[in-house]
């Protein structure tokens, strides 16, 4: 990070800051074009790592992807407040963002799928337990990013 004065490194706000959140953007590599999707997600932490979840379509570029090239980086951001300043140039921005870089897999078992979706459900709506309709299940694809690196920057 070139700006070492800014970086995060506090476990519990970085914490903080990713469970107060709610889109994600996922980044892929398409054949030398970047493609880069929102989503809602959801989280667990295990031993300080980081696993998100987001679900979609089992078709599509961002199933096809996930699937031929499951290297993704992604960004998290918000806080976000203007500075205003005399001149154009000397404004500037309250923010705090999350990025990093992971692989996707594409979670098959039912169960696993139950527990990532309620992950993302706590996410956006603040409730964990949910039941799902065994069709709308077998027609959604849910989506594990491990992340492998992730550093948080705020001002």
């Amino acid at each position: 990070m070139r700006r070492s004065d800014r970086e995060v490194t506090d476990k519990v706000a970085i914490e903080e800051f990713i469970a107060g959140e709610k889109i994600m953007r996922v980044g892929f590599c398409d054949c030398g074009e970047v493609y880069i999707v929102p989503v809602n997600y959801g989280y667990s932490v295990d031993d300080g790592m980081y696993t998100f979840y987001f679900h979609g379509a089992k078709a599509g570029r961002k199933f096809e992807l996930a699937e031929s090239m499951p290297a993704v980086g992604f960004e998290i951001d918000g806080r976000y407040s203007l500075i205003p300043a005399e001149t154009a140039c000397d404004h500037s921005a309250e923010f705090m963002s999350v990025v990093g870089t992971g692989r996707l897999s594409i979670i098959n078992d039912n169960n696993e799928k139950i527990k990532a979706l309620n992950c993302i459900m706590k996410q956006v709506s603040g409730r964990d337990i949910w039941d799902y309709p065994e069709k709308q299940l077998d027609g959604t694809a849910v989506f594990r990013l491990r992340a492998e690196k992730m550093s948080c920057k705020a001002k």
